[in-house]
């Protein structure tokens, strides 16, 4: 994979706004591992490489386990999650795949029992910065830092 370009040096006063943007959104209230989660998720579901690893490497710095990490993808089937991150989880499913879901009621109405309204729409906000970080990675082609592979003793 070959980066398409950065834009950062590009378009550097919109990506700082994009930037400062998306900090305000992690400083309204939300844990920080629902945060990384929801994060880790909708860039699964998008592909991107770049998100996914930013976003592992900081749940694991927030407490997060490996465990809950690797099952993400099947939160579903696993009882590793609390029924508040279900709920967030199948809010950021709707909406990140919203033009085939439409954000449907049940999804919606998970969240009822968990959220707060005005935390629904920071969740919400949440999961469209993530999307908006993720087209920007996944269309200018970023790619995530390389760890060099390890060597195995003889």
């Amino acid at each position: 994979m070959k980066p398409r370009m950065n834009a950062f040096a590009v378009a550097p006063d919109a990506m700082k706004l994009t930037l400062e943007y998306g900090q305000k959104l992690l400083e309204l209230g939300l844990e920080k591992s629902l945060l990384e989660l929801v994060k880790i998720r909708a860039s699964q579901m998008n592909g991107c490489a770049f998100c996914i690893h930013m976003h592992t490497r900081d749940a694991r710095a927030h407490g997060e386990t490996e465990e809950r990490i690797y099952l993400l993808d099947g939160w579903r089937e696993s009882p590793l999650y609390t029924e508040r991150e279900r709920a967030a989880l199948a809010w950021t499913e709707a909406l990140t795949h919203v033009s085939q879901t439409h954000a449907p009621d049940e999804d919606y109405a998970a969240l009822t029992p968990h959220f707060s309204e005005q935390e629904i729409v920071h969740l919400t906000l949440l999961i469209g910065m993530i999307n908006t970080w993720n087209r920007i990675s996944v269309g200018f082609r970023s790619i995530h830092p390389v760890t060099a592979p390890r060597t195995e003793a003889a």
